[in-house]
């Protein structure tokens, strides 16, 4: 049997995926930050960075995402990027992480609103309009649909790229980010999506 390097999907419905579910702005949606601990099939034991363990099964169909280690040089203008920030006391917006999207994810998610990476920090999904390079980082405008924002990128924060991964990425030890699930009576979680670090990288959203 020939590997379905997307689980039987084609790479375009999986981005539709991620893009319909996987950064959702929905009301406090159930998501999960830790180690894969164990692959048996399509359940997943996870143990979250807060501390315990969780089962996480994956649908029919569900797409893997990988996140590879990126560079500030993979930020470019025209770029559709992912950025968590937090506000300054001098009112500027400073980047904690970016991730830059594969171009059939243009669009996903757009927009600035409340993020739950830390407190008080934000995600901003938009296209790189202008980018002012300097030696200690970056100074990025960004504009979505319904405005802009300028925000500071540090030089020494992580950059990564989603790109398409495959079920041989799902190995114990590697870090794992479930954007989006549900949880049954049983308190299992059910997932469409799983962006999962490559060669060691952590999924910084």
């Amino acid at each position: 049997m020939a590997k379905r390097t997307w689980i039987g999907i084609s790479v375009t419905t999986a981005f539709l995926i991620l893009s319909n579910a996987a950064f959702s702005q929905d009301a406090q949606p159930t998501r999960v930050r830790g180690t894969l601990d164990q692959v048996s099939g399509d359940t997943l034991t996870v143990k979250p960075r807060s501390g315990g363990t969780a089962t996480v099964q994956l649908k029919e169909g569900a797409a893997v995402v990988a996140v590879a280690k990126g560079a500030m040089s993979d930020i470019k203008e025209n770029s559709f990027v992912g950025i968590a920030a937090m506000p300054q006391p001098d009112g500027t917006i400073k980047a904690v992480e970016v991730s830059v999207f594969a171009e059939p994810l243009r669009g996903t998610a757009e927009g600035h609103y409340p993020w739950d990476l830390m407190p008080n920090s934000s995600m901003t999904n938009a296209t790189v309009a202008q980018q002012v390079v300097k030696q200690e980082g970056n100074t990025l405008t960004l504009k979505y649909k319904d405005g802009e924002k300028t925000i500071v990128v540090p030089a020494d924060i992580p950059v990564v790229n989603l790109v398409p991964g495959s079920r041989a990425d799902l190995k114990p030890g590697e870090k794992v980010f479930v954007p989006q699930a549900t949880k049954g009576a049983d308190g299992v979680l059910t997932a469409g999506v799983i962006l999962v670090g490559r060669d060691g990288t952590t999924p910084p959203m």
